[in-house]
């Protein structure tokens, strides 16, 4: 049986992460190129405000909310495989902005998010036989990723440092 204080703690967990996964959700509507979206945001700033893990099941869900309003154009099982890669990178954020600090959780976040993540589902979409896959899709999506990577993790950050000693 949990008190009445850690029921209140669960149900402001859940809450708090209901609200965000509705921004990611709007996020989502907000494409640069393909599923490349505004959905993450919400997630990194999970990451850091809440925890590593509620920060990954928000970026997590970010993503595959950007997949569904784009018609899941490179197959469900490429964008579950990214959905874990959102989550893998928004914990590391989180993780790496608590224990080292935010400028640098950003740099590595942008780092895996961008390039590292663009290579794997690379490799994946090869693997799997996605028409559009290799050299070629990296290099179409590397730099778009990246941008979009950097403007949700910096965003995210920036708001988290506004918000950090404010409970919402």
């Amino acid at each position: 049986m949990y008190t009445k204080d850690q029921q209140m703690s669960r149900i402001r967990l859940i809450t708090s992460c209901g609200l965000l996964i509705a921004l990611s959700a709007i996020g989502a509507l907000i494409k640069i190129q393909g599923t490349i979206a505004l959905d993450s945001l919400p997630g990194y700033f999970a990451a850091l405000y809440i925890s590593p893990i509620a920060g990954g099941l928000v970026a997590a869900l970010g993503h595959f909310l950007t997949a569904i309003t784009s018609g899941f154009p490179m197959t469900l099982p490429m964008h579950i495989m990214l959905m874990l890669v959102m989550a893998i990178v928004a914990y590391v954020f989180g993780v790496a902005g608590k224990k080292i600090n935010g400028v640098i959780a950003c740099i590595v976040a942008t780092i895996l998010n961008g390039p590292i993540s663009t290579l794997i589902a690379a490799f994946t979409a090869k693997v799997i036989g996605l028409p559009f896959n290799g050299a070629a899709m990296f290099a179409a999506l590397v730099v778009p990723l990246t941008i979009a990577s950097a403007v949700n993790i910096v965003l995210a950050y920036i708001i988290y440092r506004v918000f950090k000693n404010k409970r919402l």
